[in-house]
């Protein structure tokens, strides 16, 4: 039986989510609640090597199946080594990316279509599914342009960007959309177009919301006493 909370960002490259997701947790950690924070693919050992092939350059061509089934094998292991054990502990778990992100990468990116990717989804990770899953929304031509305004350092992000192409990336956006208008109890589209501290503005007023909802609904929240 599950006790603590799963918390997913989601968004295409260059919606600004990383940064999101640490200022996300610094403020639930100063509410005091016990926080595992973790990304994927990664998370784990093997889940960061496979995060390496799949990030490869691009003298790496994978097919479309072999990327989602990669996906889903970090995932696996990403679920029996952190996200079962910190839910099973009481803990909040934050994820930079979860299966929503298969669903639209290579569900609708790589289109190999939702029942593909929902059967893997099945298998894998069965009935743990997120709580709460936050949509970072940009159009890919502003995320573009974040790409190409940021230092050399996240250059790679830039290129994986052009690499993809403008088209894949609004099939990805769809997805996105579409999971967000099929299950809009669980998630959140939040526009991602302004600065910083607006955006985190949105997301921390989703997420107050939603613990003050489950604090209604069970004794407490997990807490820790090291913030």
């Amino acid at each position: 039986m599950r006790h603590g909370l799963f918390i997913t960002l989601e968004g295409i490259d260059g919606t600004g989510k990383s940064t999101q997701l640490r200022l996300l947790v610094q403020h639930l950690k100063k509410r005091g609640l016990a926080v595992r924070v973790t990304r994927e693919p990664g998370g784990t050992k093997v889940g960061e090597r496979i995060r390496k092939i799949l990030l490869a350059s691009t003298t790496t061509r994978l097919a479309p199946l072999a990327e989602l089934a990669l996906m889903y094998a970090a995932r696996a292991q990403h679920l029996q080594e952190v996200i079962r054990p910190a839910l099973a502990r009481g803990e909040i778990v934050v994820s930079d990316r979860y299966n929503d992100a298969s669903l639209a990468y290579q569900g609708y990116g790589r289109r190999l279509g939702v029942e593909t990717v929902l059967a893997f989804d099945r298998i894998v990770c069965a009935r743990t599914q997120p709580d709460l899953t936050l949509v970072l929304d940009l159009a890919p031509r502003i995320s573009l342009q974040r790409a190409r305004g940021r230092q050399s350092q996240r250059k790679s992000n830039q290129e994986r960007f052009e690499r993809q192409g403008m088209i894949f990336y609004r099939a990805v956006r769809r997805g996105y959309l579409s999971i967000a208008r099929k299950e809009p109890a669980r998630v959140k589209v939040v526009r991602a177009d302004g600065p910083v501290a607006e955006v985190q503005a949105r997301i921390r007023k989703i997420v107050d919301a939603f613990l003050a909802r489950r604090l209604k609904n069970t004794d407490n929240l997990p807490v820790t006493s090291r913030i």
